[in-house]
């Protein structure tokens, strides 16, 4: 057998394997159902909420944030909406201030000056569970989220259903310029190639998964872990505190949220570079794993493009079963070119970046490098803070 169609059948077994590895990963996330009514009950039956947004230099995401939230399908009197303005230098403020006047449920808080060895959003959600002393839940949400009007309902209901103490939910991301449609769609693919969520999420695990960008906490729970100040040095404070939540005998789980909740995270390279940096190095497990996995991901994506090239031109030199190997790896690189296009379409963006994918992976990388050397250094940037 020939080193050409050697070559061309691993990577056709390679590709197939990583295809269902990610349409397994796809099946893994159980669908947040909709609720009829509040929390699976009426009125006073319900349990008491707070939503709390923490938020520094919202001004553009802050407004519908927080009139989505009003609008839930939740007993008004149930439920309390706080929004802990994190030092912002714009008029974050001011937006909810105005809203917060027309509307009962609506508090503003703004945080005293950050401790030494807390972390900006860290501080800002403990801030604002600490305001609610008197809700049973605690619904952390990020300012950049649009909430339809069942969520809240929705997630409370599927929460206590399950007797969980965190419920995190995945959102739709909702993609507009260049570098999302880019770097998004191969960033989530190469989470879902990377992590086994079946394995994480089941309850004897002690590992865990979670996104700050919704997450659902009984306050029990969370006053018995010791809160945010438990994790108050974390980057990704979201997964430590839902791995510490379940190292503690908690019930954690994550939901596919994406009928209910959207989220647009970036608006270009600017936020996507640095958020995205931020956050990486913890998402694939350190420094070395991320160097692995970035590396592994570029290499897998050029192949999909150099091993049905190098078998054309093994083709061209007449070698032995060269045309079986070329067969082999055009099936599995359009394989590869037809998850990304598929990907394209789920995203509701341009099929043309579907076929862009080794460029995405390859700025990617790149990125990664950058979460890399930002740990070396000891110094992390975001929303204009540097965190040692």
């Amino acid at each position: 057998m020939s080193i050409e169609l050697i070559v061309s059948s691993l990577w056709l077994a390679l590709v197939a394997w990583l295809i269902l590895r990610a349409l397994g990963q796809r099946h893994a996330l159980r669908r947040l159902p909709t609720a009829a009514s509040a929390a699976g009950g009426a009125g006073t039956e319900a349990p008491t909420v707070a939503l709390i947004i923490p938020a520094r230099n919202e001004s553009l995401n802050i407004g519908p944030c927080v009139r989505a939230l009003l609008q839930q399908q939740y007993p008004a009197g149930r439920l309390r909406l706080i929004v802990v303005d994190d030092e912002s230098s714009d008029d974050t403020a001011q937006i909810v201030a105005r809203l917060a006047a027309g509307d009962g449920r609506l508090t503003l808080l703004a945080t005293p000056p950050l401790p030494r060895g807390w972390k900006g959003k860290v501080h800002a959600s403990a801030v604002g569970a600490a305001a609610a002393a008197e809700c049973e839940w605690l619904c952390f949400i990020d300012a950049d989220m649009r909430a339809e009007p069942p969520l809240l309902a929705s997630a409370v209901g599927s929460a206590r259903a399950g007797g969980l103490d965190l419920l995190s939910l995945a959102p739709r991301h909702e993609l507009a310029s260049f570098a999302e449609r880019l770097i998004i769609p191969c960033g989530l693919y190469l989470l879902g190639f990377a992590q086994d969520l079946k394995r994480i999420q089941a309850p004897e695990s002690g590992e865990a998964v979670a996104t700050g960008q919704f997450m659902l906490v009984r306050r029990a729970a969370y006053e018995a872990v010791g809160g945010f100040a438990a994790v108050r040095s974390e980057i990704c404070e979201d997964v430590a505190l839902a791995r510490l939540l379940k190292r503690r005998g908690h019930r954690v789980l994550l939901e596919d949220g994406s009928e209910l909740l959207a989220t647009r995270m970036y608006t270009g390279w600017g936020t996507l570079w640095p958020g995205i940096a931020k956050n990486l190095i913890e998402m694939l497990g350190g420094a070395g794993r991320t160097l692995a996995t970035v590396l592994i991901a570029v290499t897998l994506a050029w192949a999909a493009v150099v091993v049905p090239g190098l078998d054309v031109l093994a083709c061209m030199r007449g070698a032995s079963g060269a045309g079986a190997a070329l067969a082999l790896a055009l099936l599995a690189s359009a394989a590869a070119f037809g998850l990304h296009l598929a990907g394209a379409v789920h995203f509701r963006i341009p099929v043309l970046y579907g076929l862009l994918f080794p460029f995405g992976y390859t700025v990617g990388a790149v990125i990664a490098l950058d979460s890399v050397r930002w740990r070396l250094t000891g110094r992390v940037h975001w929303k204009g803070r540097v965190y040692s």
